[in-house]
């Protein structure tokens, strides 16, 4: 099938575009989890989170969007309908719907507590900052590395992007760039622009638009799949990651949490009760990607 990826059209499956591996065998086995994770960037964990609590957040999400009219009015809720001109609905950070009862026992649930509880070989902790976000037409989200948004404390922060209902790849998957958190071919990559820090040096934070561009100048394959309620994909700060574009006319729920050992640092924008979030990415003029990536030689 021909899948609408950022800037590019690509087939799917091919050798360049290809399926997640499914790591939920590994679940209870902590060393094979975690050398998983050293070879290829990510685990990918269907099931992992009891399917009836993300629907039942989904749920609550939609009616609090319903509310606030980002739904065409007449359809059922849970259905996520779009307008016709689409809706921007800022879902994250602060948003009460994120501390709804229901929404958070999907996203603080019990199962990702026990699974990085066993994986760290600690106490986890989750940010306090909840990334929720209703993914409209024709949009999409860029290559990038989590590093350059949230790397001031622990570098083992762990990603866990958590679908909030039947994502298949044309409603807006995320898909993994294989490789990229240890290859030599990205290397230069993770030099540079891996090492910025979007509040510091104000630079647009995707590195690219094009995902075909990040093969043919770092190597790599990307990775999707088709995600169900329950479904969790969790992957580290240097793993390069994009998002295919919801080509539907329903927004795409889902949410990203972070997790890491509570022994060590956190990012402090994304903790405590308030989180202060990005203070000066974006506030003012800054510099462009296409900038950063010539005085960075990539």
């Amino acid at each position: 099938m021909k899948v609408h990826f950022g800037e590019s059209v690509m087939e799917y499956p091919s050798e360049v575009f290809g399926e997640l591996t499914d790591s939920s065998s590994l679940v209870g086995d902590p060393r094979a989890l975690r050398e998983r994770m050293e070879r290829d960037g990510y685990l990918f964990l269907p099931g992992l989170i009891d399917r009836g609590k993300v629907l039942a957040a989904r749920e609550r999400i939609l009616d609090y969007m319903a509310q606030n009219e980002a739904l065409v009015p007449g359809t059922p809720a849970i259905d996520g309908v779009m307008p016709k001109d689409g809706k921007t609905i800022n879902l994250m950070g602060p948003n009460p719907a994120t501390r709804e009862p229901e929404v958070l026992q999907a996203l603080e649930s019990q199962e990702l507590f026990d699974f990085f509880t066993a994986y760290y070989d600690e106490a986890p902790l989750t940010f306090d900052y909840k990334w929720l976000r209703a993914v409209g037409n024709e949009k999409f989200t860029g290559s990038h590395f989590d590093v350059v948004y949230m790397g001031r404390g622990s570098k083992r922060v762990n990603t866990v992007w958590i679908p909030l209902g039947d994502i298949p790849i044309e409603h807006g998957t995320l898909a993994i760039c294989e490789g990229s958190h240890r290859a030599p071919g990205f290397e230069r990559l993770r030099a540079t622009y891996g090492r910025m820090d979007v509040d510091r040096d104000n630079v647009q934070g995707w590195f690219s638009e094009n995902p075909e561009e990040i093969l043919e100048k770092f190597g790599g394959r990307w990775l999707t799949t088709h995600f169900r309620p329950g479904d969790v994909l969790t992957f580290g700060l240097y793993t390069l990651h994009a998002s295919t574009t919801n080509t539907t006319n329903r927004f795409r729920l889902s949410c990203d949490v972070r997790f890491q050992p509570a022994s060590e640092p956190a990012d402090e924008r994304w903790i405590g009760e308030s989180p202060k979030g990005h203070y000066a990415w974006s506030k003012t003029p800054g510099v462009s990607m296409a900038e950063a990536r010539e005085r960075w030689g990539v």
